[in-house]
């Protein structure tokens, strides 16, 4: 097979383009991802006995897939959101940035291979800034040691390995790997877009899928299921993207805590594969566990589209079988009606993912918030958006444009999700039609969604940026805080940019064309799926399928390396002075307001160290509010000694705190650790020697991790009761030592001496398993399963 580079192009002008070669795309070994239907299906029979109620999708998914159903669905009666459900994951894909951290953890475990297929995909650590080839190439010098250290590891243990530029983990699981019916954890929060394929594809931290990947069952507590019903059919402007948007809107960023979204009827039914998968990307954004459709034919289609006809065979076999549909007449948790005519463009932020606003009132919101009507930037493509289908629309958008004679008035960045989409858009002329326009491609990465973007503009200052990026917090895309961004289709960035004004209306507005006469865009036109076809690009991006585990490869990590350090396991806290309680801890601060994991553990720059824990918990809360004075990173010592000063930064302060072996808790306010899977969230407090979380609520995978790494995560009872306890306070538990002796029922409350010698009893809550019980008790819940192998062995 000729491959094709774009450095051909790149070196001799336009041209040559029609020198390439665009071989087609062969069909996949689906032998390792094709789910095993008759045996989940068996298993299904054995659920059906023993619930003996109609079923959603999602349960017969999440159900199939028990350990042992007998044992975590005894006796029936309500499992949503009550019982605690052991699992077996079928597969696990983690992205560099995450993955670094996970292989460390699963290397302490001694094992020869991942119990599962695994893969590792390159995509977070590639900064852009002025153009794919160039950005690729400063990236991988600049990663060298971290991406030779994942490629080592993924020889040594048999794990497929995604090298730089092969393209973003989700577009490249949606092409490779996601079949209907799976269950597959990932790093990576943005897992459920996997979902569009009918399957439930849940985002963990790392020491999840080393759950998975050592064969211990992975456990989660058996989510709600909150029905979400489509009819009509959406026309025009309005996409896929627009409906998530509208649905995040009115669910809110907690509105999908602890569910699973299902979607049904005929609306599901009219949309593209690739359309689903955005839809179930963003249900992220609203907290939810994953999202999830039937199988249609659309996902039939783009299983064939993409090299995988046998697994569509097969699934077309288990649909009939009854596995990948709802049961009729089963019961939601909660149910949404959504006529799909009724939508329009929808347009969310800034500064949070959930604050909606329809297009044809944006402009009214825009002067109503007195900020300036200008667009400072437009950025499409990244996991959410940028499909064949969403690139085609764009083009149909551009190529109006270009006819007009028009170009876009602010810089506009195109990034393609995977090798295969940017091979394919540029064999069909949509590349050369958006660079003719303006657009900047980028590398196949994530590049500025997640921070990794060199922006020389707007340093500090208010500026408003257009993505068809997945979130929005402050600082996120370009480190400046003041940055607005907002939230739309591509389709809807790519019509702003050319206006460059908020205020925009592609529907209603006209723009002047070259001639100095009226111009107004169509509604944009595309394509599901290719015509003639995918087109793999450059086949050296593409590993060996279930590569056997080379034992004898040497894994280097330098002792003065400043990006890789060796994990010791956190030591278990019990017992300490007072038993199975935890030992006195000081209050370190009070969190005010939101609080995402990208408050806890800042991305963008903050990213080269995270397989570094000790350098990287120089970020901790950097961007966190003290709610005693309202300060960003800013804690107070109020025992420090005769040469320190009382106020410094939060990981000062907390460092002295380990220093002194003087171990901490912290106060937080309402979904504490909303956002991505990162573990180094909760790793980086734990390393600094945080033992209590006390919470007003807590998102549901932050909350896993920190009992994962041995951090006791409590409910206020009473959410006044956030007020009662400050900086300095010393707190101790009372009746964890119940609970750790395997009292699930037992209450904990704390005792809290204040600073001013007062005292006060604060009732909590629990969300603790049997087995996080365990967790917390052997200090990680590494720990806990190292113990087990070694009791065993």
């Amino acid at each position: 097979m000729l491959r094709y580079t774009r450095r051909l192009s790149q070196r001799c002008g336009r041209n040559c383009r029609s020198l390439a070669t665009y071989a087609p795309l062969v069909e996949k070994d689906c032998s390792s991802i094709t789910p095993p239907y008759d045996t989940l299906i068996r298993n299904l029979d054995r659920v059906r006995s023993i619930l003996n109620r109609p079923l959603s999708l999602a349960e017969k998914i999440l159900y199939s897939h028990l350990h042992n159903p007998e044992q975590n669905l005894a006796g029936g009666g309500q499992i949503r959101g009550e019982r605690y459900l052991q699992l077996k994951p079928q597969r696990v894909a983690m992205q560099d940035a995450s993955a670094q951290m996970a292989i460390l953890q699963f290397m302490t475990c001694g094992l020869p291979t991942s119990a599962v297929p695994a893969s590792i995909h390159c995509d977070h650590l590639i900064q852009a800034f002025d153009g794919a080839e160039s950005d690729l190439k400063r990236s991988i010098i600049t990663n060298k040691e971290v991406f030779d250290f994942l490629e080592s590891t993924a020889r040594k243990y048999g794990i497929e390995f995604w090298k730089p530029g092969s393209g973003i983990i989700h577009q490249i699981v949606l092409e490779n790997y996601a079949a209907p019916g799976m269950l597959m954890l990932g790093t990576d929060s943005h897992t459920p877009n996997a979902g569009g394929l009918g399957m439930l594809a849940i985002g963990v931290g790392g020491a999840d899928a080393v759950d998975a990947m050592t064969g211990t069952p992975w456990e989660l507590k058996a989510p709600r299921v909150i029905g979400i019903h489509l009819r009509g059919k959406m026309s025009g402007w309005t996409t896929p993207k627009d409906l998530i948007l509208h649905i995040a809107g009115k669910l809110t960023v907690r509105g999908g805590t602890g569910s699973i979204l299902e979607y049904f009827g005929s609306g599901v039914e009219s949309q593209s594969c690739t359309g689903l998968a955005t839809i179930a990307n963003m249900g992220a954004e609203l907290g939810a566990t994953t999202s999830t459709f039937p199988y249609t034919t659309a996902m039939r289609d783009y299983l064939i589209a993409t090299g995988r006809r046998p697994v569509a065979m097969a699934a077309d076999e288990a649909k009939s079988k009854g596995y990948l549909n709802r049961d009729e007449n089963n019961e939601w948790d909660d149910l949404v009606e959504i006529d799909l005519s009724q939508l329009e463009p929808t347009i969310n932020g800034p500064f949070t993912p959930d604050l909606s606003t329809p297009l044809s009132q944006f402009g009214d919101f825009i002067k109503e918030r007195g900020w300036k009507d200008e667009v400072a930037a437009g950025l499409i493509g990244s996991c959410t958006n940028s499909s064949y289908e969403d690139m085609s629309r764009v083009a149909s958008i551009a190529k109006q444009a270009k006819k007009a004679g028009l170009k876009a008035k602010v810089p506009f960045l195109c990034t393609p999700g995977s090798e295969q989409i940017r091979a394919t858009i540029e064999r069909d002329g949509f590349t050369e039609t958006l660079e003719d326009v303006g657009a900047l491609v980028l590398a196949n990465a994530c590049g500025p969604c997640i921070g990794q973007w060199k922006r020389d503009d707007k340093k500090e200052e208010e500026n408003a940026i257009l993505t068809s990026f997945n979130r929005n917090f402050k600082a996120r895309n370009d480190a400046n805080s003041k940055t607005m961004n907002f939230l739309a289709s591509p389709e809807i960035v790519t019509a702003m940019s050319f206006s460059g004004k908020l205020s925009f209306n592609p529907i209603t507005d006209a723009l002047v064309d070259s001639n100095g006469k009226p111009f107004k865009f169509e509604p944009p036109q595309g394509q599901q799926l290719p015509a003639k076809g995918f087109t793999p690009g450059d086949g050296s991006y593409t590993p060996q399928p279930t590569p056997r585990p080379k034992p004898d490869t040497a894994i280097v990590i330098s002792p003065t390396s400043t990006r890789l350090e060796l994990l010791s396991p956190f030591p278990s806290q019990f017992p300490s002075s007072r038993g199975l309680e935890l030992p006195p801890l000081t209050c370190l601060m009070r969190v005010r307001g939101k609080c995402t994991t990208d408050h806890i553990s800042a991305a963008g720059p903050w990213l080269k160290y995270k397989g570094h824990l000790s350098n990287i918990s120089e970020n901790t809360l950097i961007t966190a509010i003290n709610d005693e004075g309202g300060d960003v990173n800013v804690a107070f010592d109020h025992t420090h000694g005769e040469h320190e000063q009382a106020k410094d930064t939060i990981p000062a302060i907390a460092k002295r705190f380990k220093a002194r072996r003087e171990p901490w808790a912290l106060v937080v306010d309402e979904n504490y650790g909303e956002g991505s899977a990162r573990e180094h969230a909760a790793m980086q407090p734990r390393f600094l020697g945080c033992s209590l979380i006390v919470a007003r609520s807590f998102a549901r995978i932050h909350e896993t991790n920190l009992k994962k790494q041995g951090i006791l995560p409590l409910w206020f009872h009473d959410k006044a009761d956030y007020q009662l306890i400050s900086s300095g306070d010393i707190i101790e538990t009372h009746g964890l030592a119940d609970v750790l002796n395997g009292n699930e029922q037992a209450e904990i409350k704390l005792r809290v001496v204040q600073r001013d010698g007062g005292m006060v009893w604060i009732k909590t809550r629990h969300t603790l398993s049997i087995d996080q019980i365990n967790w917390v008790k052997a200090g990680s819940a590494l720990n806990h399963i190292r113990n087990q192998k070694l009791a065993t062995s």
